[in-house]
């Protein structure tokens, strides 16, 4: 399905009325793509409209810095198991915080929806919004299990692409009108492309945190493939994760560790992707990617696995972007070989991805969106406008 073109987004004219406080909950606030949309959308909400707040299990980390310097109020509430004694304990208080500030919307962002949509719906909201941002694949059969059963408890769940949307609907068997879409938004005040680039690719890259599903050996053994007739290319691997030490072994196994580097998460990633000509997303399960849309807001011509909504940011016909069969390391490796090869077409789709992260998929776009989404529920629950 493509993206509208349109950037038009219907909003309240009414700048009188008092603001509407608004609690977003995640679990955590350090690196990851969820953790970027609560610190990005928090900080890009209309503040002549809304008053955001964040509620975080674990209150730490790159995010709680951003929303910190952004003024935006941030409470942990330090949930650990959703059976425990503690966590009836933490529901007294996040309902205390919940009165006092009077919220008229909560927003879950990820499976903080489970504990965080039963409480507001207890204390008197009047909308409830939960999330689900990827696919259940990549969580053990009991998280399965409360979030299918916690995403009976909000208004409605909000998936960030058209294929989420149809996952919930088709998958998880929620009424259409129980489901919400909106595309993730880049802030292209920090992501754009650089003055120029490059004629001659030489840096191949991902930014990611290093977890099963991104499926980084096989872009290893792609890479592998072309660097033996492409010596000159280096690859990039950036973020931290349980997968490191496993990345590391098969660098050394594959014959490429003189040629890749690991560098640890850091907060320069558009500096990083400025550098990239080249960027690739191998994940056999991914939904709407946030380092995807970074890497074109960012002029890089993108390689993406075929799974969830990546053909939507790169464009079904592969108009903004490559894609490749999962799982298929010759598939990839044929087309890293083409970008490698044919430096026309690699900057054509750097520009044309950059161009259309811009005009389509901006934090602002996204967050307008998101306001007229909080309104509309708002009114339809209450008749309040």
């Amino acid at each position: 399905m493509a993206i509208p073109a349109s950037n038009a987004v219907a909003v309240s004219e009414s700048v009188t009325q008092p603001r509407v406080p608004v609690l977003i909950s995640v679990r955590e606030l350090d690196q990851g793509g969820i953790e970027r949309d609560v610190a990005k959308i928090a900080t890009h909400l209309d503040r002549t409209r809304f008053d955001p707040h964040v509620m975080a299990f674990w209150a730490h980390g790159f995010r709680y810095d951003e929303l910190r310097d952004a003024g935006v109020p941030v409470i942990e509430v330090p949930v650990r198991s959703l059976t425990s004694l503690q966590t009836l304990r933490l529901a007294g208080r996040l309902r205390s915080y919940i009165k006092q500030h009077r919220f008229q919307v909560v927003h879950s962002y990820d499976a903080s929806y489970v504990f965080a949509c039963t409480v507001a719906r207890l204390s008197g909201v009047p909308v409830t919004i939960g999330s689900q941002l990827s696919y259940l694949d990549t969580v053990d059969e009991r998280t399965q299990m409360w979030l299918r059963l916690g995403s009976r408890v909000p208004d409605v769940m909000l998936g960030n692409c058209e294929a989420m949307r149809r996952y919930l609907i088709d998958d998880w068997r929620l009424r259409e009108n129980r489901v919400e879409m909106i595309y993730n938004g880049v802030d292209t005040a920090q992501f754009y492309p650089p003055e120029s680039r490059p004629a001659k690719a030489s840096t191949i890259g991902i930014v990611c945190a290093l977890r099963v599903e991104k499926n980084l050996p096989l872009l290893q053994q792609a890479f592998a493939k072309v660097h033996a007739s492409h010596p000159g290319v280096r690859l990039v691997i950036i973020g931290n994760g349980a997968e490191l030490p496993k990345l590391q072994e098969n660098a050394a196994r594959l014959g490429i560790s003189e040629a890749v580097d690991f560098i640890p998460a850091t907060r320069d990633v558009p500096d990083w992707l400025r550098k990239i000509d080249i960027f690739v997303l191998p994940s056999y399960s991914e939904a709407f990617s946030n380092s995807l849309l970074e890497a074109m807001a960012c002029g890089c011509a993108v390689v993406g696995s075929r799974v969830g909504g990546l053909p939507e940011l790169t464009g079904a016909n592969e108009e903004r972007g490559l894609l490749f069969p999962s799982g298929d390391a010759d598939g990839l490796a044929s087309r890293l070989e083409r970008l490698i090869t044919d430096d026309e077409l690699r900057l054509d789709l750097g520009a044309k991805a950059a161009k259309f992260a811009k005009e389509s998929l901006s934090i602002e776009i996204a967050a307008a969106r998101t306001g007229a989404m909080y309104e509309r529920l708002l009114v339809k629950k209450t008749g309040r406008r």
